[in-house]
């Protein structure tokens, strides 16, 4: 009997490949042209952190042409009680905003996948999606008018009701705000990904487990959160590089100057960007470098250490 002719495929080069889908290439030059001058050429600003940066000075006013200080910046910096309150607070609102919008953004793709209309779950996830959009500049001004001392609405129903309370001079309920703004104004993009994995899910699977009597609860444990299980995983290893970094606009504009809620409602980056706005402030160009790389090192470290113990727990789910 004669053995089958196999043919091989010739791969085909870049040049050639560019040759043939030349407008997918042409596509995505915006995209390449984006990270190149906002990712890559701003790391050589790196080189600050280790220097005694001086605005102005260097060759060609450049990052070069400074005295190489070293170390001694992250020293300074990491020596000080303020940051070392402040790398505490953004650590656990990073871990509240991870846990509470992912419990918030699997719930809600749960639910819409199970909504048999699907005129209503394209409107009220468009609807839900929305918040996406809106500033947090705008959110800033709605949190006012609803929280605000003399004029708030929710402060008005309270004082209808016999209670005098002043949100913005009570700090310990502020997180509790901050986590439900995060998560109204988040959860919509973040349920796409998931709503995607239910959607892809093969429905068969769910029409057995209709057969053989399981019920909705059922048929999401079985069926649909271990289908959601890798992207969670994935995404949560991803996440892990932004557990020193939080969304320093949403700080700075709803908190603000309000140093009553800065105990309990403040970050890094808000800390930061209010520092930087005030001439001859405490923390100094060169040191606000050397804290961001801090930032960036600590998250590339948790995600190397976290995809390792995952590599040896469940190898299939681990990034690399």
């Amino acid at each position: 009997m004669e053995k089958p002719i196999k043919f091989k495929e010739k791969r085909r080069s870049l040049l050639q490949d560019i040759k043939r889908n030349y407008w997918l290439y042409i596509m995505l030059i915006p995209a390449i042209v984006f990270y190149i001058v906002f990712q890559y050429i701003p790391t050589a600003g790196v080189f600050i952190a280790f220097q005694e940066y001086r605005i102005g000075e260097g060759f060609f006013f450049t990052i070069f042409g400074h005295e190489w200080v070293g170390f001694d910046n992250f020293r300074i910096v990491l020596s000080n009680e303020r940051i070392i309150g402040l790398i505490r607070m953004t650590i656990l609102y990073s871990l509240g905003f991870m846990v509470v919008n992912l419990v918030a953004s699997v719930g809600l793709a749960l639910l819409l996948s199970e909504i048999g209309s699907k005129w209503f779950k394209k409107v009220s996830h468009s609807m839900i999606f929305l918040p996406y959009f809106v500033s947090w500049v705008v959110v800033s001004f709605i949190t006012f008018a609803l929280f605000s001392g003399r004029h708030g609405l929710l402060t008005n129903m309270l004082a209808s009701f016999g209670v005098d309370f002043n949100f913005y001079h009570t700090p310990w309920i502020w997180p509790f705000i901050l986590l439900f703004l995060s998560a109204w104004k988040s959860v919509g993009f973040s349920s796409i990904i998931y709503l995607a994995v239910i959607t892809g899910t093969d429905p068969q699977m769910h029409e057995s487990a209709r057969v053989d009597g399981a019920n909705v609860w059922q048929r999401i444990w079985h069926i649909s959160l271990p289908m959601l299980k890798p992207t969670i995983i994935l995404l949560t290893i991803m996440g892990l590089a932004g557990i020193m970094s939080t969304d320093g606009g949403m700080f700075f504009q709803i908190v603000g100057n309000n140093t009553a809620l800065h105990r309990m409602a403040d970050t890094i980056d808000a800390h930061i960007m209010r520092t930087l706005m005030v001439p001859g402030s405490a923390i100094s160009f060169q040191q606000t470098t050397a804290l961001g790389l801090f930032q960036q090192f600590v998250g590339f470290a948790l995600i190397i250490t976290v995809n390792t113990i995952i590599k040896f727990v469940a190898p299939e789910h681990a990034i690399f």
